[in-house]
C-alpha cells in the first residue's frame, strides 16, 4: 500500500526572492497546482466598478495571469493580419465541421502589468508562428498558463513552442519549436516543473506523448509515446490536461491524464510505471488532476465525464493505479475540482456546482449555480470562488452545506482560471484583466 500521496510540487521554495507565498501565484492553479492560493483579504462582494484596474489585453489568450514580486505575467497570442470583425470562419476537414479560427500569421507574446495600478511595464514577443494551426472559436493561441521559477518565466504555446524568457533582461533566452501534433481545437496543456525538467503533454489526433525538457536550455531530456490502445477515430485520441507530481513510496512520479488512460511517469527518466483505464471514453479532457487523502482524483472529459479517485499502490517494486471509487452525475469535461479539508468541489458545465466526501465520494450538497463552467475553482482567503463563462463569480463557503456568500458580475466570456494574491483577486475575461480588491 503508499503512503500518503503528498504534493512535492512547492516552487514557492525555489523563489530566490523575499516574496512570500501569499504575494506569488507561479503556475496553472497557484504554487502547487491545486486551486489553493494563500492569499488573504481578498474581496467578496465586488461589481465591475470595484475593480482597482482592467486591463484590455490585445489579442485573445485563456491562459491564467502569474504573478511574483508584484508583477503580473500574462500570455496572449495576436491574430496579425485578421481584422476585428473577420476573427471566425468555418472550414472543413476530415475531422471536424466546428466554426474555427483561422490565421495567416500569429504573434505569441507576454505582457508584464504592475500589479498595484495594472500599467504595462513590458510587451514582449515570444514566438511568431507564419500559417498556425486552426483552433476552434472557443479557445485561444495562448490558453496554456506560463510558469515562473526564479527570475525565468517559461511561456508555452501548444505546438507552436515553448520559450523561456530572462525576466530581469527582457531577453528570449532560448525556445523549443519541435514539440509538433495536431492539437485539432488548438493547445490547451500547460507545462509543470520538476526539478530541473519542464513536463509538457503533447496528445494529439496523429501523436500522443509526454515530454521533459531541460528548463536551463530546452533541449529534450526524454520522450515517453503513450501506450495503451486508443479509439480508431482520431478525434478521440486528443487531450488537453496538465500533469502534476505526487510522492509515493517516498519518490516522486508524474500523474499524467491522457485520452482513455492516466499514466505514471517517472520524472527522471520517463519511464512508464503505471496505466490505469478509465473504464469509459474519455477524451479532449482539460483540467489538472488533484491529491488528497492518499488519492488522486481525474476526470475523464468527454463524452460523460466520469471523476475517478485513484490510489497509487507498489508491490514487489511495480505500481499500480487502483481506482477506489467512481461518479458519474454532472462532472465537469473541462474545469477542474477543488478538494478544502475532506470536502471536493467542482462546477459543471451545465452549471451544477457539487459537493462530495473526498474519501467516499458520498454527495454532500447539488446546486443549481449558473449555465456553464470552464475555468477552474479556486479555493483562497477561506472561500471558494466559481467563475461561469458569463462572467458571473460566485463566491461559496467550504462546508457540507451550500452557503452562497455572493453573487458578482463582469462582463464578457471566461474562460481562463483565476490568480490570486493577498487582497488582489485577478480575473481574465475575453474583455479586460480585471484586479479586483477590497
Amino acid at each position: 500500500m503508499s503512503r500518503t500521496i503528498l504534493l512535492s510540487l512547492f516552487i514557492a521554495f525555489l523563489f530566490s526572492s523575499v516574496t512570500i507565498a501569499g504575494d506569488i501565484f507561479p503556475e496553472w492553479r497557484g504554487v502547487n497546482g491545486q486551486g489553493h492560493a494563500d492569499a488573504v483579504d481578498l474581496p467578496v462582494e465586488f461589481t465591475e466598478s470595484d475593480a482597482a484596474w482592467k486591463h484590455k489585453v490585445p489579442g485573445l489568450g485563456w491562459s491564467t495571469p502569474v504573478v511574483v514580486d508584484g508583477k503580473v505575467w500574462v500570455t496572449t497570442g495576436i491574430d496579425v493580419e485578421a481584422s476585428e470583425d473577420r476573427k471566425v470562419a468555418v472550414k472543413k476537414t476530415t475531422t471536424s465541421s466546428q466554426p474555427l479560427i483561422i490565421s495567416s500569421h500569429v504573434s505569441l507574446r507576454v505582457q508584464c502589468l504592475d500589479l498595484g495600478t495594472g500599467k504595462v511595464l513590458k510587451d514582449i514577443e515570444m514566438l511568431s508562428e507564419e500559417n498556425p494551426q486552426f483552433i476552434h472559436q472557443v479557445n485561444s493561441y495562448a490558453t496554456p498558463t506560463p510558469i515562473v521559477d526564479g527570475d525565468k518565466l517559461y511561456c508555452h504555446y501548444g505546438p507552436m513552442g515553448i520559450a523561456c524568457l530572462d525576466m530581469r533582461t527582457d531577453k528570449v533566452l532560448w525556445s523549443n519549436r519541435t514539440l509538433r501534433v495536431k492539437h485539432e481545437n488548438g493547445p490547451g496543456s500547460s507545462p509543470i516543473l520538476w526539478n530541473d525538467r519542464l513536463i509538457i503533454h503533447c496528445d494529439g489526433i496523429d501523436l500522443q506523448y509526454i515530454v521533459a525538457i531541460d528548463k536551463n536550455t530546452g533541449e529534450i531530456l526524454w520522450k515517453t509515446q503513450r501506450s495503451g490502445k486508443l479509439r480508431d477515430e482520431p478525434q478521440l485520441r486528443k487531450a488537453y490536461a496538465t500533469s502534476i507530481i505526487v510522492e509515493v513510496e517516498g519518490k516522486d512520479q508524474i500523474v499524467s491524464p491522457a485520452a482513455d488512460w492516466i499514466f505514471g511517469y517517472d520524472p527522471e527518466t520517463g519511464e512508464e510505471l503505471w496505466k490505469t483505464s478509465y473504464g469509459v471514453l474519455g477524451f479532449s479532457n482539460a483540467g489538472r488532476p488533484v491529491a488528497a487523502h492518499g488519492m488522486v482524483y481525474i476526470n475523464t472529459g468527454y463524452m460523460k465525464s466520469e471523476l475517478l479517485a485513484l490510489k497509487i499502490e507498489e508491490q514487489d517494486g511495480k505500481f499500480a493505479g487502483k481506482i477506489q471509487w467512481r461518479f458519474d452525475r454532472q462532472v465537469p469535461n473541462v474545469s477542474s475540482m477543488v478538494i478544502v479539508g475532506d470536502e471536493m468541489y467542482f462546477a459543471s458545465d451545465n452549471g451544477i456546482a457539487t459537493c462530495l466526501d473526498a474519501k467516499t465520494g458520498e454527495v454532500n450538497w447539488v446546486h443549481r449555480m449558473g449555465s456553464r463552467y470552464w475555468a477552474s475553482p479556486l479555493f483562497a482567503d477561506g472561500k471558494i470562488y466559481f467563475f461561469e463563462r458569463d462572467s458571473k463569480i460566485t463566491v461559496v463557503e467550504p462546508g457540507k452545506e451550500y452557503k452562497e456568500l455572493a453573487e458578482n458580475q463582469l462582463s464578457g466570456t471566461l474562460f481562463a482560471s483565476p490568480s490570486a494574491v493577498d487582497g488582489h483577486l485577478l480575473i481574465r475575461t475575453d474583455e479586460a484583466l480585471y484586479c479586483i480588491k477590497k
